[in-house]
């Protein structure tokens, strides 16, 4: 049996005879309607709403093609046949949706200034035509970027509309149903970029009627919220979730309770203050149904529901995220030796391996597989493990060696969440509308398009064959309209919407990053996605997060120097940022090299240094400035340059000059006084330019005292007495 924990409420205030039906007018345009649905007589959302909430209700269509809100619009609402139907019907409950064609160039350009007036008309004609009527106010459902007018207006005028309806709903007594949300990760369930398909229209339903019925599932704390988990220390320690509407939730911590009421969206949160870091401390979930007799509440009650997990800790979460490299497990890597394990050191880190259902390997998926993916299935369920010598091996090196290195310095619970897939682009885990307004043309039929690497479109392609391949003169080839409608990890904005939204806003203290294998070959277009990424994800998560990554390493492809050399710049004077050197790792023949231990414990340091202000050195020699001397050209840095050395054999290997032709010789160099490097070439009279480590797979082979080592640049020459003004 249905639990509808508003119905005595609404019996109640309506004054009904328990056998009357409750009338549900559902108001709206093309997408009430039903239009593009092959079987709407079935698959509207009008025709499921009311299977869901049962024979107490009568639940009725009065949706029209095309119907715009606005009076003056060229199809308003108010002057056709549904209206006056919707009208006689004398709704007790109103649920409208509109204003997607009052994006129409006709219509919001001219008349959006009428807007708020025309829907608080439209909702009082119901309350006149039943004074007693519930009346809610929808969001609109997405218009995605494959729409013919996305960008010439329609996103605009989408989002202009939003926010007025957003305004209206403070209306007294109109409540307002989100139903962009829940459909905006879903631009497969949008044929036409406009029209939910069959299972969009049951996702309206199911939003609809949980609004009505303020019926959200009942207790449920974030997903994320797990046996093992460790939460983040700081000011405070905020914990959420959702009941349903009007309960109360008790979250009891450290034998600290607080208690909160669900909004009308059964949304709930609590915020602890700070507690020291360790565990396991307790934590417990407790929801109540609200109390109609008030005589009650002073009485001890049993929880309707209740959810406890015994072994919580605090302490520091990091997460751990990219492509291959990043998801490289430590079980297939040279540098795993038995010494990398310490029992104690282990006892404080905890794993959560999010790692994919469906490896993006070169072959095609099953069907099945596919749907799986469409519907954002593509990671494994959360477990937080507590770090052994088995599962380490089934992790991401880079990412244990990190947590452990951070475990065995801080000396609290290290939390490590990694979500890294193999092959994923950097635009696939941008947010989709830091796309649609910054880069909306990246998101228009991206496997067939220029934007992504043509390696990694053609793998999206060959895993998704089975669904959107067709015969085509003889040969199998993918078909444009079913292409669209399949999701892939290496789509923009997929690992966004399947790796970081199931997150939960979980709080993290920063980001490991490691990608940029996919996007090498565009390094101009990498530079502006990798600034949205981070924009993006700071956010999502709050943007106090610490953002670092590591740079490509060593391998024989031809743009991957330029490509280190623009990231250096990306990670230069960037708050909260800084990048981690490889390329002293790499192998020149496999981009999967297998000594990941330095790249993680170099991110540890970086960590260490930047965000837990530990003093030592964490990086290698950086910000590198070249001026003229007598000696030669004056290589200096900014920091992390004491005990300049070579790593291997007697002299220093990587150092190239270029005069104003713009064309570079080898050149000889030389440590001086521990910290400068002086370059000479007797080819270069008058050098105008210096780089260094400017191969693919090079050997160059500065380190500090440290053995850190030296990133790849290229830079100017400055004459002797040039002087660097910083702001």
């Amino acid at each position: 049996m249905k639990r509808l924990v508003l119905f005595t409420f609404l019996m109640l205030s309506l004054s009904m005879a328990a056998k009357d039906k409750l009338r549900v007018a559902c108001v709206g345009n093309s997408v009430t309607y039903g239009y593009g649905l092959s079987d709407r007589e079935h698959d509207a959302y009008p025709v499921v709403l009311q299977q869901l909430l049962g024979e107490g209700f009568d639940v009725r269509n009065f949706g029209h093609s095309g119907a715009t809100l606005l009076r003056h619009g060229h199809r308003p609402y108010t002057q056709l046949p549904e209206f006056r139907d919707a009208l006689d019907f004398k709704a007790d409950l109103v649920v409208i949706h509109l204003g997607l064609n009052d994006t129409d160039p006709r219509n919001w350009p001219n008349y959006g200034d009428e807007f708020i007036g025309d829907y608080r008309a439209l909702i009082d004609s119901f309350r006149v035509a039943n004074p007693q009527a519930k009346i809610w106010i929808c969001l609109m459902t997405p218009i995605f970027n494959r729409h013919h007018r996305f960008q010439s207006g329609t996103r605009d005028w989408h989002e202009a509309i939003q926010k007025t309806i957003r305004k209206i709903a403070q209306t007294p007594d109109v409540g307002l149903i989100d139903l962009h949300t829940p459909l905006y990760c879903h631009p497969d369930f949008f044929p036409d970029a406009l029209h939910p398909n069959a299972e969009g229209a049951k996702i309206m339903a199911r939003t609809i009627y949980s609004a009505l019925t303020g019926d959200f599932g009942g207790l449920r704390p974030s997903p994320m919220y797990l046996n093992g988990m460790v939460l983040q220390r700081g000011d405070s320690i905020q914990l959420h979730g959702t009941a349903n509407t009007g309960d109360e939730v008790c979250v009891t911590f450290n034998g600290a309770t607080l208690s909160t009421q669900t909004n009308r969206d059964g949304e709930w949160q609590v915020k602890f203050p700070s507690i020291k870091a360790g565990g396991p401390y307790k934590l417990t979930f407790e929801s109540f149904r609200p109390l109609l007799n008030q005589k009650k509440k002073n009485k001890k009650r049993k929880a309707d529901q209740q959810i406890t997990l015994d072994s919580v800790y605090v302490g520091e979460v990091w997460l751990c995220s990219g492509q291959s490299n990043m998801e490289f497990t430590l079980g297939a890597t040279t540098d795993a030796s038995p010494e990398t394990f310490n029992a104690h050191t282990a006892s404080l880190l905890h794993l959560l391996d999010l790692s994919t259902n469906y490896p993006t390997d070169n072959v095609e998926w099953s069907r099945e597989a596919c749907d799986s993916v469409n519907h954002l299935r593509l990671l494994k369920r959360p477990r937080w493990q507590l770090a052994n010598t088995e599962n380490i091996k089934r992790f991401s090196a880079i990412a244990y060696h990190m947590g452990r290195m951070l475990a065995d310095s801080l000396k609290v619970p290290i939390g490590i969440i990694c979500n890294a897939v193999g092959g994923t682009t950097t635009e696939s885990w941008i947010d989709r509308k830091t796309l649609e307004w910054e880069m909306p043309n990246i998101l228009t039929d991206w496997y067939f398009g220029d934007y992504g690497q043509p390696w990694a479109r053609g793998r999206a392609l060959k895993n998704i064959a089975k669904v959107v391949n067709k015969e085509k003169d003889g040969q199998q080839q993918p078909d444009l309209y079913l292409t669209r409608q399949q999701r892939h990890p290496y789509e923009p904005c997929y690992m966004f919407e399947a790796g970081i939204l199931p997150l939960d806003h979980y709080q993290i203290k920063g980001v490991a990053w490691y990608q940029g294998e996919s996007n090498a070959h565009n390094i101009e277009l990498h530079e502006q996605l990798f600034n949205l990424l981070r924009r993006s994800w700071r956010a999502y998560f709050g943007r106090s997060i610490a953002f670092n990554f590591v740079q490509l390493s060593g391998l024989n492809r031809p743009s991957w120097p330029a490509f280190r050399e623009s990231q250096r710049r990306l990670g230069t004077g960037h708050y909260g940022s800084g990048m981690v050197v490889s390329h002293d790792c790499g192998d020149s023949l496999d981009v999967h090299y297998r000594t990941k231990r330095p790249v993680g414990e170099r991110l540890a340091l970086l960590a260490l240094r930047n965000t837990y202000e530990h003093k030592l050195t964490y990086s290698g020699p950086n910000r590198p400035k070249a001026l003229i001397s007598r000696e030669g050209v004056m290589i200096s840095f900014w920091d992390n340059n004491k005990g300049l050395h070579p790593s291997s054999g007697d002299r220093i290997i990587g150092f190239e000059l270029a005069g104003e032709d713009g064309i570079f010789y080898p050149a000889e160099a030389r440590v001086v006084e521990d910290c400068y490097i002086v370059v000479n070439s007797p080819q270069v009279e008058k050098p105008a330019e210096v780089r260094y480590a400017w191969q693919p797979f090079t050997r160059a082979n500065v380190v500090n005292d440290k053995g850190l080592p030296l990133s790849t640049f290229k830079i100017d020459v400055k004459p002797a007495n040039y002087v660097e003004i910083f702001d």
